[in-house]
């Protein structure tokens, strides 16, 4: 009979703790944004240099006219990728570095998101970044498009413009005053 008891303890003690990790799961929400910047082949080798791209979510509407602005907060980014689309071969370890800026739209309230300075030669045609989330991004996401600013500085000539691809992992919880 003790067994038994101890037998529904642990099954109860399971489920309802269980079922609160699937509900912070649930709730908390994450989404990517995405854009593409253009590298062009003449760019200075050892010099940083900047390129601006729009960036938007397919997952999430937050912006002020869509119907889930006011409902997250907490916005913080989670992940960040940089990879080559074309030529999709191309090396990103021609870069010497990257840093990668999140604004609203019009170029203001910019923050530094993520970044990666040793980047190695040989790296290839794609590179985790790492992030920097001190910074909360529920205004910056609110806007209908992200402005980002990538920069970078070139290690290696490059023979051809370079089209690269952003990926940044955001994550959200539920605005709780709504």
């Amino acid at each position: 009979m003790n067994r038994i008891k101890k037998s529904l303890g642990l099954i109860a003690f399971t489920l309802v703790f269980g079922s609160c990790a699937m509900m912070q799961s649930v709730i908390k929400s994450t989404f990517p944004y995405t854009t593409t910047v253009l590298l062009p082949r003449s760019s200075p080798v050892g010099e940083e240099q900047s390129v601006i791209g729009m960036a938007t979510s397919f997952d999430q509407d937050f912006s002020k006219s869509g119907n889930n602005g006011d409902k997250v907060s907490e916005v913080r980014i989670i992940s960040a990728k940089l990879e080559s689309r074309d030529p999709s071969d191309f090396n990103i370890g021609n870069l010497k570095l990257v840093r990668v800026y999140m604004s609203k739209a019009d170029g203001n309230d910019e923050v530094l998101v993520a970044s990666r300075n040793d980047i190695s030669p040989g790296v290839g045609n794609s590179v985790v970044l790492d992030i920097d989330n001190s910074h909360f991004l529920d205004e910056r996401v609110r806007e209908p498009n992200v402005r980002i600013r990538l920069v970078y500085q070139l290690r290696n000539h490059i023979d051809v413009d370079a089209n690269l691809h952003l990926v940044l992992g955001l994550s959200a919880y539920p605005n709780p005053t709504n």
